[in-house]
Order: structure tokens, then sequence, then C-alpha cells
């Protein structure tokens, strides 16, 4: 993938679960590209500084999709996102972005106003006809149902933030699943059986503990709404 990165010179390259190797990193680096890559606890913030990376994403427990950690699996030590970023701002001179639960205007200033150089959000861009999204997903992501979210690592062997769906309520979130990534195939012809009954029990319904800034709107427009806050904190 580095080869093929290499014809574009990406000036921004991000990474999770840590950083690569010293030589893929140096590769990166001669592309000229920026190196961001996130922590989930001071620890690791201070391992990316000591590390080579240009910016820290501080990925707090609501954030949906995998966590970022990388120095230890347990996940009594993850903060919340507001909890983790002060923190993050006080333990190291690099600017740290601020993720997760971030969803609104009010969200992104209040992140400014903690110290974060800026916000990284994932989950208000979902319902937007840019993304993605499969049809099931977004149908779930528009209900009730997306109040409720769980870390399970059903569906990949590692922990993720999802919607709760009927897998994740009867093998429990955390429960019996291979080694990441190998969950991935195990549950795919079960996935696959359900979907094509428009079923998403079986799927991983990836989200942010903060669904409310989901809108079938633009990216451009989600992007604006978003950019008030940070506006506001100047």
């Amino acid at each position: 993938m580095a080869d093929l990165l290499a014809e574009f010179k990406p000036p921004v390259v991000s990474f999770h679960f840590g950083l690569p190797s010293e030589a893929l990193l140096a590769q990166v680096r001669g592309w000229g590209a920026k190196v961001l890559a996130s922590a989930t606890t001071v620890d690791e913030a201070l391992w990316l500084d000591a590390h080579g990376a240009d910016a820290v994403i501080a990925q707090g427990l609501e954030a949906g999709g995998h966590r970022g950690h990388f120095l230890s699996h347990d996940l009594t030590k993850q903060l919340g996102t507001f909890a983790l970023l002060p923190q993050l701002v006080r333990a190291i001179k690099l600017p740290v972005i601020a993720a997760g639960g971030i969803a609104d205007a009010d969200g992104v200033a209040a992140a400014m106003a903690l110290g974060a150089a800026g916000v990284q959000v994932g989950t208000a861009y979902m319902l937007t006809p840019e993304a993605t999204t499969t049809a099931i997903h977004r149908a779930v992501l528009k209900s009730d149902a997306a109040r409720h979210t769980a870390l399970t690592n059903l569906f990949t062997g590692r922990p993720a933030r999802g919607i709760v769906n009927r897998v994740m309520r009867e093998l429990g979130p955390i429960g019996p699943a291979p080694e990441f990534p190998l969950a991935t195939s195990g549950i795919a012809p079960l996935r696959a059986k359900a979907e094509a009954q428009g079923s998403g029990d079986l799927s991983p319904l990836w989200s942010g503990q903060n669904a409310t800034g989901c809108r079938e709107v633009s990216s451009a427009e989600v992007t604006s709404a978003l950019a008030q806050g940070f506006h506001a904190s100047l």
C-alpha cells in the first residue's frame, strides 16, 4: 500500500493502533507527509510523541468504530473525550485533535475550549450521500436504536463501538470471538444471509455514542455547521 500511495504523496497520513515500523514511517515521512495517530490514554500519547507523530488524536471512549489502543488492551484505561483531551494537552506539546462524541458546533467549541487544536468527526457524516453507509446501517442510525451503543469484539476480534443488535445482545458485546482480524471472515456468512433478508442483526453497525448530528445532507453542509463551533471559539 505504501508503494501505491507513494505515487500520490499524501500531505497527511493518519495511523490507528499505534505507528508502523521505523522503516515504513521513514518512507511516509519521505513524501513530506505529516503523521497523525490515535491515543486513548496519556501513556499512548507520550509514546506517540516520542516516536515521531506530528499530532495526536485523542480518541475518547464515546467514539464509534475500533479503539485505537495499542499499549494496553485493558478497556478500563479508556477515558471519555472531555476527560482525556485536557490531560493530553497538558502531557505533550504536539497538537491534540479531539475525537469521540462530537456531533455539532457546540461540541466543537467545547473541545477547542479544552485546548484541542482541531476535532475529528465521524458518525455525523454517516447519513450524507457521500458516505458508503449501507441502507440497513442508515435505517438503524435514523432509529431510536442508535441511542444504545456498546464496545464489541464479535465482528472483528477487536473492541469497536457499534449500535447494539441481536448478536451483541445474545452473545454479550464482548464475547467468544477469534483474534483480530479473523472474526471478520468467521461471521461473514451469517452476516451476508441476514443482510440479504434486510436485517442488521449480525452486522457491525459502527456508531459513536452521539448520533444526534446525523443528517441526510451533504458532507459540505455538515462540515460548514461544525465549523461554526470552531469560529465561535476564536
